[in-house]
């Protein structure tokens, strides 16, 4: 039982990783009806601007503060410039401007930074939280930033004109435009918002797998699978998707012999596929249902 309890805490900490990161997939997925394949590396270049603003002398907070800004406004650019004129493009064109998106921002992020791995700082420490060596410092923190946000998000969305205009313009958008509520800037505030939380997920998990244009490849992949397994429609889901998901990876690796770091990200893709097979919608999202 203590082997159990200890892989399950090494786990939550893990699954902090994820989560931060399905949040964000979630946000998007619920402004466009699409995943964003570039969600990861919009994360990474934001996270390499905190970076840089901290190389020049910025405090840690406030180069978090100023990415998070330019983040949300980056992301509101992209949609109108990119991914505006595809509004009504079948799916198979928005999914090319997302891996274009995706190779684009590597490339570039490569081109200013290098691909050498750097050091990022944490504002938590890096010490054993509460005695414990199975967590530290920085990853507790991780998990209160990803339960902060999903409780900011949760009053955002059932408690702003903003936020419950959002949630109309993405459940039914011609009756929001009905009444009023413009649907167009409200997928705009949809990629700000997603881009931001999207940073903050990055800044949280530099410290974790190091700085370099790669680094959020496999934790994407963990975030989908988190996503689908909380709900694509559910951001407490997303948020539970990534506990999870990484609490399910630590046992596997655990209790089935022959399981190492090598079978982790397949274990991932393999619940993606089972999830979707059992229960499409997810352990939390709502079945959606279209008139016909």
């Amino acid at each position: 039982m203590e082997l159990f309890a200890n892989q399950v805490l090494a786990g939550i900490a893990t699954g902090a990783i994820y989560a931060c990161m399905a949040l964000a997939v979630v946000m998007i997925y619920q402004a466009i009806d699409h995943l964003n394949f570039a969600q990861g590396e919009m994360a990474m270049f934001s996270t390499f601007v905190s970076w840089q603003l901290m190389q020049w002398g910025v405090p840690y907070w406030g180069a978090f503060v100023l990415t998070v800004a330019f983040s949300f406004a980056a992301g509101i650019a992209i949609e109108r410039l990119l991914f505006k004129p595809l509004a009504k493009a079948p799916i198979l064109t928005n999914v090319a401007g997302f891996i274009a998106l995706y190779a684009i921002i590597n490339s570039v992020a490569g081109l200013i930074w290098d691909f050498t791995i750097k050091q990022y700082p944490t504002p938590f420490g890096s010490s054993p939280f509460l005695g414990s060596q199975l967590i530290s410092t920085h990853q507790a923190g991780m998990i209160g930033i990803t339960l902060l946000m999903l409780l900011l998000l949760f009053f955002f969305f059932r408690f702003t004109r903003v936020g419950l205009a959002m949630r109309a313009a993405a459940s039914v958008p011609e009756s929001a435009r009905l009444v009023g509520i413009n649907t167009s800037w409200m997928i705009a505030l949809g990629w700000g918002m997603a881009a931001a939380i999207g940073s903050i997920a990055g800044m949280m998990i530099a410290p974790v797998v190091f700085l370099e244009p790669n680094m959020m490849l496999g934790v994407l992949i963990y975030g989908f699978a988190a996503a689908v397994l909380g709900g694509l429609t559910s951001p407490f889901g997303a948020v539970m998707g990534g506990f999870l998901v990484g609490i399910f990876e630590n046992l596997v690796g655990t209790y089935i012999p022959g399981v190492g770091n090598e079978l982790k990200l397949p274990i991932a893709l393999a619940l993606i596929i089972v999830v979707l097979v059992v229960k499409p919608a997810g352990l939390f999202g709502r079945a959606i249902v279209k008139r016909v």
